[in-house]
């Protein structure tokens, strides 16, 4: 009896700490998902990310604050779905009333700066790659990548990068491999 009595206590306790150690682990995800969320926005020169607030639950972020106008909206949302470990944006930005009504140039000039700052953000988010000596620009949805990468598989990770960001129609490469 005491021996049956033993095994089932270690086999509850195993069986706690196991799930309180999963718990754990789910919460330090969410953790490290919102400190990357946090820092992306706070390291894009477009957003004002004081006024943006994230929470993470379960890799699902939620975006909750407020933006000039719509195209930041959809830049947050767009630099935060491309992080590692999120599964779902919940986009509750609230967008202020400029009162000014921008035209068709200006929206393209807005895409074009919000391209430009994703493709941006993903490479100085990938480790492979050494995003901080690579000049983006966009125009028309065409991006073109400067600078100097230390190999071909490098100067090829790149550009991949930025052929998968969203509405990117063409990648120009004038990356140079250090010799």
């Amino acid at each position: 009896m005491k021996h049956t009595t033993l095994t089932m206590m270690i086999a509850l306790a195993l069986t706690t700490t196991a799930v309180a150690a999963n718990d754990w682990k789910d919460g330090a995800k969410d953790a490290w998902i919102d400190g990357k969320a946090e820092t992306t926005l706070l390291l894009n020169g477009n957003l004002n990310s004081f006024d943006i607030n994230t929470d993470v639950k379960d890799g699902a972020v939620t975006l909750t604050g407020k933006v000039e106008n719509s195209v930041d909206k959809a830049l947050a949302e767009e630099l935060i779905e491309n992080l590692d470990g999120v599964t779902e944006v919940n986009n509750q930005l609230t967008v202020m009333a400029s009162g000014k009504h921008s035209s068709d140039k200006d929206n393209s000039g807005l895409k074009d700066a919000k391209i430009a700052t994703v493709v941006k953000t993903r490479l100085l988010f990938e480790s492979e790659v050494s995003g901080t000596a690579i000049d983006v620009d966009a125009k028309n949805g065409v991006v073109t990548l400067q600078g100097e990468v230390d190999s071909d598989a490098e100067k090829d990770l790149a550009v991949a990068i930025a052929k998968n960001t969203s509405d990117v129609n063409r990648v120009i490469d004038k990356l140079d491999v250090a010799q």
